[in-house]
Formats: structure tokens, sequence, C-alpha cells
């Protein structure tokens, strides 16, 4: 195999587009608390690390679920059950990735450290082995693991974990079930085939549409009180703040006129939602 066919199938393996959504996440929060310019040897550092673990826990994540990933016709594809990497040679990749990430993160700050193992630890081993493939409640500690890059750059950045921090955290938390069951509709017969039990197959569809609602709105509002808390005025705020509303209108028409049409938009709104309410704490912190 070519280099460049090597290299895309370790880069599809670590998810590329959800790693870089966190680590923007994780930049946000640092950013939120400290201006890069006052260290950048830090900035680029937490850049990495953020990179490194977020990666590494996604491909300890492949390796495991590689067997369900065979019976779903969105995933089988992917380069482990497809057979473009062996398990053994991704799982010693990720091993090396996410011990660097993990052993320089420690080096940095030990709380820093410690946040970002937390997030592997409940994404892998809580998430993905534990609760995955028995209860729908796993995407509560998916989000809690989603929400552990944005905490730890804002831990690095001033030291400790403040109001702030938690809030950003929680309206990751509050995302996910956005981002996640608007997918587990679209691919229901995929996660039947997989059986791979989400609310939309165990409360139905019609109480996830809910769901999705009401999680939309309290992320939107959360992300909002945590942008007045770290200092965001002016363009940035009312920017989040009509992102917010937008996500809001289109989550409780997918309720009440859902389409499939109306749920691939909500899926890519709540992505858009969540980069750019990020990039506007992280830029609008620098002004």
């Amino acid at each position: 195999m070519k280099f460049k066919s090597i290299a895309k199938a370790y880069w599809q393996l670590i998810k590329s587009l959800q790693t870089i959504l966190l680590v923007i996440t994780g930049i946000a929060g640092y950013m939120s608390g400290r201006n890069p310019a006052e260290d950048w040897n830090e900035f680029f550092a937490a850049v990495i690390t953020l990179f490194l673990t977020v990666a590494g826990t996604t491909v300890f994540n492949m390796v495991w679920d590689r067997d369900i990933d065979a019976k779903m016709m969105r995933t089988c594809r992917r380069p482990l059950p497809s057979g473009l990497i062996t398990p053994k040679h991704a799982l010693i990749f990720g091993i090396i990735i996410l011990l660097v990430g993990l052993v320089w993160g420690f080096r940095l700050d030990p709380l820093y450290g410690t946040v970002l193992f937390a997030g592997f630890f409940f994404d892998f081993v809580i998430y993905t082995i534990w609760l995955k493939r028995r209860s729908p409640w796993a995407i509560v500690w998916g989000g809690i693991s989603g929400a552990m890059p944005v905490l730890a750059g804002r831990v690095l950045a001033i030291g400790n974990i403040d109001i702030p921090a938690l809030l950003l955290a929680l309206g990751i938390l509050l995302w996910i079930p956005v981002h996640i069951l608007t997918f587990a509709i679209k691919y229901y017969d995929d996660y039947a085939r997989a059986e791979i039990p989400t609310f939309a197959h165990v409360i139905g569809v019609e109480k996830t549409r809910i769901v999705i609602a009401i999680a939309s709105a309290l992320s939107a509002v959360v992300f909002f009180m945590a942008a007045i808390m770290i200092g965001l005025s002016g363009f940035y705020l009312v920017s989040i703040a009509v992102l917010g509303l937008l996500l809001i209108s289109q989550s409780v028409m997918f309720t009440f006129k859902p389409t499939d049409r109306l749920n691939a938009l909500l899926f890519k709104s709540a992505s858009l939602f969540m980069l750019l309410a990020n990039l506007f704490i992280a830029i609008g912190r620098m002004g």
C-alpha cells in the first residue's frame, strides 16, 4: 500500500472531522481564559495534546467497535472492518499517540492531564465498553467525554475548574444528543442491525425528536450563559444568541414536521452551531 493510501486510512481511523471539532472546543476553552499571545508555547502544546488524546481515544473506540462497524452500511468501509488497517497496528498507533498526549498533558499541568485522562476513561471505558451496547443512556457518558476537551482547555488556561468552565462543558454535554440522535434516526436500520440501543429504538422516534428539541434549547441557553460569564459582548455574544435561536427553531420544526431533509439539516446545523459558537468564544476573547 502506498504511503498516501496508508496516511489516508489512519486519518480516517481518527475520525478527523470529529477530532478537529473537539480540539476546537478545547482551544475555545483555553482562549476563554487566556490570550494565547501570553504563552504561545503552552498554547501550541495544548493544541497538540488535545489532538493526540482525542485521536488516540477515537482509535481505541474504533478497534473495540470494529465488529459492529462491519454490520452497518454507514461504517463498513472504515479502515478496520474493510481491512485497510489491522487491529494490531491500529491499537499500537492508538496507544502511542494517546500516551504521548496524556504524558505531555500531565507535564503541562496535573489537573489538565487529569481532565484529559477523564475524557479517555469516560469515552472508552464507560461509554464504549460498558454502556454503548447495553443502554441508550450511554450517550450521557459520551456527552461527558465530549465535554472534557473544552473543560481541559479552560483548566490549563486558568489553573482550576470554575463555573464558566462547567457551563461550557454542560453546553457540549447537552449538544451531544442533538448530534448523535439525529444520526440514530437517519440510520435507524443500521443501528438496529448492529443491535445498538438508541433512544429512537427504545422510546420511539417521536419521543426522541422531543428529546432533541429540549437538548437543543438547553445547549443554546447554557452556551449563551457561559459566553456572558467569560466576558463576551457585542457581535460575538449576539452571534451566539442568533445561532442558538436558529438551532432551537430547527429542532422545533423537526419535532412537529419531521422529514428526512430536516433531520439531515438539523444534524449539520448542530455541528455548525458547535463550531461557530466555539470560534466566536475564542476570537471574541482575543479582542
